[in-house]
């Protein structure tokens, strides 16, 4: 593949050497926090075609329009939601269920975003969570950074137990043909110890220091929930709605269908079922105010990380350091398991891990013969998708929740910066790996 690249790089260059530089000075730059990150990915996606790395069309291949669709669809849809108040009804009533005690609300909130994260995709979850997040968090004069972390965490745990939660594990289930009982069996054992430390931890990071006054839970307590709905028929309409999109993403993966076609026609849907009496000029103004909700800095963000990531893979470099891990375990399944988890947990952290999962699904595969056979490989497709999917907890570019939750925050006026989130998150997610290789080895091993 390098051979095949190499010839139309700028001046001769090593295609792999000039696309790794590219990577690691745009994950540097992010890291400064110094630039936006939209405007990084997007300058070091142009510079890959300028330099020669890929094409224009090559480019465009590496484009995951399905992530990008369902996100602009889902936030349209809330961003219509938004406006019949349900999400100020939501933190309300949650609020009240736990007494307005800070520690409850975010067990409660983490424990939702867990739940849903595994029944629908993780995006899609945190969508829906942290605007509710944020009101808790006004409502009540609190920082609402350990709660959005906590969703972040929770939304790529849960994701990994079933094999809708998380893009990983459809590719492995369609791979190897595993179905959602397969991976609910095989994993959610597991995710229910790596969500109790992680839950444990955050206890002990910020759950004895997160408070509010009582005048201000007091006051959270005297609202009345039902007040908070604005627009009962608009309600009416965006649940219908929701319900058909979320219906869709059960059934897609069995008719053949994206979960970004049923997202984007959920949010035309329901554009069209807001506006369809009003005025023609009306209509406009309307249509334009929803989609200001969207957060195009992290559609950018993530159009232009997804063409770093594909020229990246495109000269090999992917795909040799998956190599080099398979090659150094010599044949032998528990140090194989072991560094296909650790492997892909790091390398998903630095990277999308859709890619590198693409990658090292046919890499398994070949060592059938050597390790026994198709059974053999089992322990190593649970093992890579625990790997790929928690990993995405150890950076803020490591999993698509992380990035749209930061994105969400920071036009709220609260942003997450990568370092803050780096510092406690790169340890929770290595103990997420230890517990996963304790798993791994004393259920299959």
């Amino acid at each position: 593949m390098e051979h095949q690249l190499s010839s139309g790089v700028i001046f001769g260059w090593n295609p792999m050497w000039v696309a790794g530089i590219l990577f690691a000075l745009t994950y540097l730059v992010i890291l400064s926090e110094r630039i936006n990150r939209a405007i990084v990915s997007l300058l070091a996606a142009g510079l890959m075609i300028l330099t020669g790395i890929i094409t224009q069309e090559e480019a465009l291949h590496g484009v995951d329009f399905n992530t990008l669709g369902l996100l602009t669809g889902m936030m349209v849809i809330v961003a219509i939601t938004r406006k019949t108040g349900v999400f100020q009804f939501l933190a309300i009533w949650s609020v009240k269920r736990v007494n307005a005690h800070p520690w409850g609300i975010l067990l409660v909130l983490t424990l939702v975003t867990a739940f849903l994260s595994a029944l629908l995709d993780n995006v899609t979850t945190v969508l829906l969570i942290a605007p509710v997040t944020m009101l808790i968090a006004e409502e009540l004069k609190i920082n609402p950074y350990p709660f959005l972390f906590s969703e972040i965490f929770a939304s790529n745990i849960g994701g990994t137990s079933t094999l809708i939660g998380d893009p990983p594990n459809i590719m492995i289930g369609s791979a190897v043909k595993l179905g959602f009982n397969d991976f609910l069996v095989n994993l959610g054992p597991a995710i229910a110890l790596i969500l109790i430390a992680t839950m444990s931890a955050i206890y002990f990071i910020w759950g004895r220091s997160i408070r509010a006054s009582l005048e201000d839970r007091n006051r959270v307590l005297n609202y009345d929930e039902w007040e908070a709905i604005t627009d009962w028929r608009l309600l009416y309409k965006c649940l219908a709605v929701l319900v058909l999109v979320i219906g869709g993403f059960v059934l897609g993966h069995s008719l053949g269908l994206l979960p970004a076609t049923f997202a984007m026609t959920g949010a035309a849907l329901l554009l069209l079922l807001d506006n369809f009496s009003r005025k023609a000029n009306e209509q406009s103004d309307s249509v334009h105010a929803s989609f200001v909700q969207v957060e195009w800095v992290t559609l950018f963000f993530f159009l232009g990380l997804f063409i770093v990531v594909h020229a990246v893979e495109r000269t090999g470099l992917l795909e040799l350091i998956a190599h080099s891990i398979l090659n150094m375990t010599g044949g032998n399944s528990l140090v194989t398991a072991a560094a296909v988890l650790w492997g892909s947990a790091v390398t998903s952290a630095l990277v999308d891990n859709i890619p590198y999962v693409a990658t090292t699904i046919p890499l398994i595969k070949s060592m059938a013969p050597a390790l026994g056979g198709p059974e053999a490989l089992m322990p190593l497709w649970w093992a890579l998708s625990l790997g790929a999917c928690l990993g995405g907890n150890g950076t803020l570019i490591g999993a698509s929740a992380n990035v749209v939750v930061a994105g969400f925050a920071e036009r709220s006026g609260y942003p997450i910066t990568f370092l803050r989130f780096l510092k406690v998150a790169f340890p929770l997610m290595l103990l997420s790996i230890v517990i996963s290789s304790l798993y791994i080895y004393f259920r299959y091993y």
